[in-house]
């Protein structure tokens, strides 16, 4: 996404990818959620002029599906009518985004290129070839897109006053497979997000075009009911069908799935500050990385790509480019950290949660109230380009209120359209 911004802006881009080409030999399966893209994503897709190419390729998904423990099922809307979050596979965004980087002759896509130290004094970096040989190449300007575990974000740690934490939660994920039905059918709702909750671990499913839905099992390395309690097919069976039955009649192959992928964990990195001088910079997973629980870490990668670009408008160097990129983008990445630990909670332990659900009514009465003014968090952070932090404040503001709105026994429209000027946007 990066690459196409900076090339329509006259620059030659050289992508050097660790990976093999995906579009020739797809990266090990059992390491890819599925991407929920919503508007932030849309809007950075639009700008740079391929939301057509994306959007043949994503699902929408209106509501999530929450699967009870009594096998019934609720629905609860993401949004208004016709607002929905896209599901996404990880690697055919990945290949339609590579097909669109190569149609521009200014982008050159180097894979197999695994980054083995960066000089950020003389500007160099070097490459380790699959044979071992080492390769030197100098840069003039440097973007680290490597992820959660950047090469260049590593060479910045060696820096002086260079702020850095990472905190992993208890719980890891692992991916299943729920496969089609006859002629390439869906076996559940397609333009849903299906949730299992289970207090303290969840199943999603998010659908894909081929009628499959990407199962991922978000539960805790370790304890009484944990990844590491589960050694035979025996027990994971009784754990799966314990929890997740009417998921499991839809897995033929669950058990080879369960033993076959490999548990993942899940990392939030905080940094600061992100540049180097005028000839470095971290983007995306590489500044920020969060965990998935509210789908926004790619959204929120690619809307800096489209912040970085107007920047550039404003900014004739890349020092004070860098310096005004950093300060705008901070603040937000460290409120979607923070949102998306929450909607952990939210998701695991919540959806099925009577306060939680009466909480949730009463603010959709007063999105009809008032449906021009009134927007809930989720709303600002999935349909709108709200900033992250403004969106994690007034979300806090209309939590308090529908605590104390939820408290009232008899809770009628009079006393809603009152105490809701106090969080009416």
């Amino acid at each position: 996404m990066l690459a196409i911004y900076l090339a329509k802006r006259g620059y030659q881009v050289d992508i050097y990818e660790r990976r093999p080409d995906m579009r020739k030999n797809r990266v090990a399966a059992g390491r890819s959620i599925n991407l929920a893209l919503s508007e932030r994503g849309w809007t950075a897709l639009e700008q740079v002029g391929i939301r057509k190419q994306i959007e043949d390729v994503a699902i929408p998904m209106y509501a999530r599906m929450v699967h009870n423990t009594d096998g019934s099922l609720s629905e609860q809307p993401y949004g208004k009518d016709g607002q929905a979050i896209y599901s996404v596979s990880r690697g055919g965004l990945n290949c339609t985004l590579m097909d669109c980087a190569e149609r521009f002759p200014n982008i050159s896509i180097h894979f197999n290129q695994r980054i083995d130290d960066v000089n950020l004094k003389e500007k160099w970096f070097t490459i380790i070839q699959d044979d071992g040989l080492a390769t030197r190449i100098n840069y003039e300007v440097l973007f680290g897109a490597d992820g959660a575990f950047s090469a260049l974000r590593a060479a910045l740690q060696r820096t002086d006053r260079f702020e850095y934490s990472q905190s992993y939660i208890e719980h890891g994920y692992k991916e299943l497979t729920i496969p089609a039905g006859d002629s390439g059918s869906f076996l559940m709702e397609k333009n849903a997000l299906h949730i299992w909750p289970r207090k303290n671990f969840m199943l999603i499913a998010l659908p894909n075009q081929d009628g499959s839905f990407t199962c991922t099992l978000f539960f805790q390395f370790d304890g009484e009911e944990s990844f590491s309690r589960i050694k035979t097919k025996a027990e994971a069976h009784d754990f799966l069908n314990r929890y997740f039955p009417d998921a499991v009649a839809m897995m033929p192959h669950c058990l080879d799935d369960f033993f076959h992928n490999p548990t993942s964990s899940l990392v939030t990195v905080r940094c600061y500050p992100w540049s180097y001088e005028d000839s470095a910079c971290l983007i995306g997973d590489s500044a920020h990385a969060i965990v998935p629980f509210f789908g926004q870490g790619m959204n929120c990668g690619f809307e800096d790509c489209r912040i970085l670009d107007q920047l550039m408008t404003e900014h004739d160097n890349w020092h004070e480019l860098f310096g005004a990129f950093q300060l705008s983008r901070k603040p937000n990445a460290d409120a979607i950290a923070t949102l998306a630990l929450n909607n952990f909670i939210e998701m695991r332990d919540l959806v099925a949660d009577p306060h939680f659900l009466k909480k949730k009514k009463i603010e959709s009465r007063i999105a009809q109230l008032h449906p021009d003014q009134f927007i809930s968090a989720y709303g600002m952070v999935s349909f709108t380009n709200i900033p992250y932090a403004e969106a994690l404040r007034r979300g806090r503001e209309q939590n308090n209120l529908l605590e104390e709105l939820s408290a009232i026994p008899e809770l009628g429209d009079d006393i809603l359209l009152t105490m809701a000027k106090k969080i009416l946007n």
